[in-house]
C-alpha cells in the first residue's frame, strides 16, 4: 500500500532526524523541526516558528521552491479524516484572505491527521 500511496500523491511522515540533515540549513537560530511530511519529490515541515514547503519543479528536480509561511498569515485550516473506503485524509490551509486555500495536502492513513490539526491549532490559535 506504501508504494500505491504515493504514486497517489498522499504524504508520508518523516523523521525529525531526517529533516534536521536534509534540510536544517534552511532552520533560523532557535527553530526546530515538530514534522513533517513528504509527497512524492515536495515535503512540508512544521516548526515552532512556521510552515515550509519544499517543492521540487522541472523533469528532473533540479530546482527547488523553498516556500516559508508564517503561522500568523494562516487564517483558516480545515482536516477531512479519510472514511471507511478513503485511503487519504486531507489538509486545507488558507493564508491570509483568499477564498480558496492556498495549499491542499493529502496524507495516507499512516499518518495522524489529528497531530497534524493540533500542531496547526497550537500556532495558528496561540
Amino acid at each position: 500500500m506504501g508504494i500505491f500511496s504515493a504514486l497517489m500523491g498522499n504524504a508520508g511522515a518523516v523523521s525529525q532526524e531526517e529533516l534536521l540533515k536534509k534540510y536544517g540549513q534552511l532552520l533560523t537560530e532557535n527553530e526546530q523541526i515538530e514534522m513533517g511530511f513528504k509527497l512524492i519529490r515536495d515535503t512540508f515541515i512544521f516548526t515552532n516558528k512556521r510552515l515550509i514547503l519544499i517543492i521540487v519543479q522541472g523533469l528532473t528536480g533540479s530546482k527547488t521552491e523553498y516556500k516559508s509561511i508564517a503561522y500568523k498569515s494562516i487564517t483558516r485550516f480545515s482536516v477531512e479524516t479519510a472514511g471507511t473506503f478513503d485511503l487519504d485524509a486531507e489538509l486545507k490551509i488558507w493564508v491570509s484572505s483568499e477564498l480558496n486555500p492556498s495549499i491542499v495536502k493529502q496524507f495516507n492513513k499512516s499518518v495522524n491527521v489529528y497531530e497534524v490539526q493540533k500542531v496547526l491549532a497550537y500556532h495558528v490559535l496561540g
